[in-house]
């Protein structure tokens, strides 16, 4: 019987193994997966479902005499977070899902103001699944979404901290949709006293500072907290989150 031959079999070194390994991860989600889709801002902003959330939303708050939360609220939010996670050197993929948070995050509104940030979590969760938004991505919208209000939630991540201060930072009296000042209640008072707000993010000096003005023929400054307090400690603590100083000035008076 003839013997065998020792071949030496030729072993593949780390860099072919790689090269394959990654080829057949790339078949498998473009073949097996429905889930890695990068969805967009820009899908977002253009996707019919969302806008019309948005828009019946302020028409259920306008209902029910609420401040404004149209578009011009949801385009400074999602502008205000893509910026403060952008000046932070956070990468661009951390930015765009700040952005896409800060568009969707008052959607819940469309099933009721209480518990709105929840609501509006699921809601979110469920069209960017449908949208084709992976599963680590969906989620941490979902839990920036679902911390934003003062009354149940907190920064729980870069994402959040960011959603939150760019929502508590948009006073001003553009916010008031009942315009007979006689039939103003404190939160239209206070808001229409509001007739500059200026937000800044200072890079080198990791720094986030929000200058109002208020006009005190309007309202005293004190009613402004009496308002806003818990969203000044929500803001200061999302700020923390990020490693960044909270700065409150106040008719050119530095109170935080």
């Amino acid at each position: 019987m003839p013997k065998k031959k020792n071949v030496k079999k030729e072993k593949k070194g780390p860099k072919e193994m790689h090269i394959k390994g990654w080829y057949f991860l790339v078949d498998r989600v473009k073949f097996n997966s429905t889930e890695d889709y990068m969805v967009t801002f820009s899908n977002v902003k253009n996707n019919k479902e969302i806008n019309y959330l948005i828009e019946s939303s302020q028409k259920q708050l306008d209902a029910l005499g609420y401040t404004e939360h149209s578009m011009r609220h949801i385009n400074i939010v999602s502008n205000r977070a893509a910026e403060v996670l952008q000046k932070l050197d956070y990468n661009e993929h951390r930015v765009e899902l700040a952005r896409i948070a800060g568009y969707m995050h008052d959607i819940g509104n469309t099933i009721n103001r209480v518990d709105h940030a929840h609501s509006g979590a699921i809601l979110a969760y469920e069209i960017l699944k449908d949208m084709g938004m992976n599963l680590e991505d969906r989620t941490e919208v979902m839990m920036a979404i679902g911390n934003h209000d003062e009354a149940t939630g907190t920064a729980v991540s870069d994402i959040s901290a960011a959603l939150i201060l760019a929502d508590k930072s948009d006073v001003h009296r553009n916010r008031v949709r009942n315009r007979d000042i006689v039939t103003f209640d404190k939160h239209d008072k206070v808001n229409y006293a509001l007739t500059k707000t200026d937000f800044i993010m200072d890079r080198e000096k990791r720094k986030v500072t929000l200058d109002i003005t208020i006009d005190n023929t309007i309202c005293p400054v004190l009613d402004y907290f009496d308002i806003f307090m818990e969203r000044t400690k929500m803001s200061k603590y999302a700020a923390k989150y990020l490693n960044i100083w909270f700065e409150l000035i106040i008719n050119g008076t530095k109170l935080l």
